[in-house]
């Protein structure tokens, strides 16, 4: 981030100040961008071959396809100049699109672990002697529903921050993650109908339940 706010510094400069300095077959802009751009290009390339955990990935993602390419632009005497320059991605296609793998597969993993995570937790609670909350007078298992909802959309918001491309594939994996989910929840609510009609909250516990699926609709 440091270094490029001092690219987007010293481009600013060139521009308003020493580009005229020169004939324009110089090609002052030209080579000072190139110059600067190549040099990040070979620090990312270097970032991206190294050994790099999950965070790690998603940042140096998020500033190659967003952070540096819409942050060099939101001066527009820098995105008419960078325009004619056309410099391209930090990361050659090949290598992107490995770190993006393993970014939406450890994404999805990670998902899919807490959504487990929290299905047996809501399991957990079928169990305990307790009756089911109340959300304007119906019996209710909202947390899970919500649990669920967040995580998928949080999952979503960050990929989509990486780039329109990278959202969407993540939302395609999760669009086939999120049945699987559900066939899970229903078996295992199958399963608690069929033995735990002495629990002393059975009745409750089903209600809840029941009224719990509209909001996954």
């Amino acid at each position: 981030l440091h270094m490029g706010k001092t690219m987007k510094e010293d481009l600013t400069v060139v521009v308003k100040y020493i580009k005229q300095l020169y004939p324009p077959e110089f090609n002052v802009f030209s080579t000072y961008a190139e110059l600067y751009h190549n040099y990040f290009a070979s620090q990312a390339k270097k970032n991206a071959e190294s050994h790099l955990e999950d965070k790690d990935i998603y940042l140096l993602l998020s500033w190659v396809h967003n952070i540096y390419p819409k942050d060099m632009r939101k001066d527009h005497v820098l995105a008419e100049e960078l325009e004619k320059v056309k410099l391209g991605s930090l990361l050659p296609s090949s290598l992107s699109k490995e770190l993006e793998k393993k970014y939406l597969d450890s994404e999805e993993a990670t998902i899919k672990n807490s959504l487990s995570k929290c299905l047996d937790k809501e399991i957990q609670r079928w169990k305990e002697d307790k009756e089911p909350e109340k959300l304007n007078g119906h019996f209710q298992s909202e947390l899970l529903a919500i649990f669920v909802i967040q995580s998928i959309y949080s999952g979503q918001k960050r990929a989509k921050d990486i780039s329109a491309a990278v959202g969407e594939e993540l939302s395609y994996r999760l669009s086939k993650e999120l049945p699987a989910f559900l066939k899970s929840y229903k078996d295992t609510f199958e399963d608690f109908k069929e033995k735990s009609k002495k629990h002393r909250y059975y009745k409750p516990i089903l209600i809840a339940n029941i009224n719990n699926c509209w909001n996954f609709r």
